[in-house]
């Protein structure tokens, strides 16, 4: 049986995410794919007190798990009923997000959406395309982050 084709957002706290998580879903329900849902914990700067860094790790954990619930309901429903894939990584986002991307090959694009402000288009966009863009095993797929919901319909 041939595996799904993996679109993979990465879930974090800015208001473009939205975007690229209804991009993938409806990318993912085109094709016959799926969703992948990447969620990275930072490391806890509590070494020297193992129980309270063990305990700040497991609330992080707790919460990275819930987010992901929350927008894995919102896949489910864009996709009619396809549960995404959710991954739960420790460190930093890039090296956690390229580690995930050349360990899992399932996973066939990268879905970005550009932050609107005035700052640029955002760390992990700047990171791809200027140092690893040549470099991956995957394209990257850029949208708008203010891009209209009936438009990504008639895009994908």
């Amino acid at each position: 049986m041939i595996e799904p084709n993996v679109f993979l957002v990465v879930v974090d706290n800015t208001t473009e995410m939205r975007v690229a998580l209804k991009y993938a879903s409806i990318r993912a329900l085109r094709t016959r794919g799926r969703v992948g849902l990447l969620r990275v914990v930072r490391k806890g700067d509590f070494q020297h007190w193992a129980a309270i860094g063990h305990l700040m790790r497991e609330e992080a954990r707790e919460q990275a798990e819930q987010l992901l619930q929350e927008h894995a309901a919102t896949v489910s429903e864009l996709t009619k009923g396809e549960m995404p894939i959710l991954y739960i990584k420790e460190g930093d986002t890039k090296s956690a997000l390229v580690k995930l991307i050349n360990e899992d090959n399932q996973i066939s694009s990268l879905v970005l959406a550009a932050s609107t402000n005035k700052r640029g288009p955002g760390p992990l966009i700047m990171y791809f395309t200027k140092k690893l863009m040549g470099k991956l095993r995957i394209p990257v797929t850029i949208v708008p982050g203010d891009i209209e919901d009936d438009y990504i319909d008639k895009l994908v």
